[in-house]
């Protein structure tokens, strides 16, 4: 949260701060209502959802609502029914309410999106420099798009998936999923020319290269609920 002293202090006057900070922020933005995502959240103890239970008490009692976004592996929702089978609902009804998966890209109309984002984000804010126009810019000048090739790069990953003899249905983490664009990117930048468009098989090296295949041998899965 930016605390300049997050050790000093006892547990009471830290939970305070914390308190404090997050009610500046609200007012900051003149809003009586705070989203905290808190990522790795399996990692956590009892004591600290005990932690976000009071401070969310406290900022109730300031009329400041607190949304808590809890995201996990599958050892977040083992911990949500330990809670509950030893009575602990006061911290599920505050901090567990809803669960909701976290899905990978499943299909080609999910790459087909990513992939738009590439082409119209710009960066710096304002400027007509999209990430494909940054490192394609004469292709991209000339019509060239990354959502040309949503399904070429979708079928590179089903190939990939199934000569692996992986488990399931294919679905793709964005890890792998930007690191492979990243690498045709990359890959692309040297031949960039009016007319210029990636070949099939430089999707289907980036693929080879992105880590998908190694990660899902090391996990036995793509991503697990939140």
């Amino acid at each position: 949260m930016g605390d300049h002293s997050p050790n000093t202090g006892t547990s009471s006057t830290k939970r305070t701060r914390l308190s404090l900070r997050i009610r500046e922020a609200a007012a900051r933005a003149g809003s009586g209502t705070v989203l905290l995502f808190c990522d790795e959240a399996q990692r956590y103890n009892e004591n600290e959802y005990e932690w976000l239970r009071d401070v969310h008490d406290a900022l109730d009692r300031q009329q400041i609502k607190l949304f808590t976004f809890l995201v996990g592996q599958d050892e977040l929702l083992a911990q949500k029914t330990a809670l509950q089978v030893a009575g602990k609902t006061q911290i599920v009804a505050r901090l567990m309410v809803e669960e909701l998966a976290f899905y990978g890209i499943r299909n080609g109309e999910d790459v087909a999106t990513c992939l738009n984002g590439y082409d119209q984000t710009a960066y710096p804010e304002g400027t007509a420099w999209s990430f494909t126009r940054f490192y394609v810019p004469q292709a991209f000048d000339a019509g060239y798009r990354l959502t040309n090739d949503a399904d070429v790069l979708w079928r590179a990953f089903e190939a990939a998936h199934h000569k692996a003899s992986l488990p399931g249905a294919l679905e793709i983490p964005m890890e792998s999923f930007a690191r492979a664009v990243e690498i045709v990117l990359k890959e692309s930048e040297l031949k960039d020319a009016p007319g210029y468009c990636p070949e099939a098989a430089l999707w289907t090296y980036a693929v080879r290269h992105c880590g998908y295949v190694q990660s899902r041998h090391a996990t036995g899965r793509v991503l697990a609920p939140a």
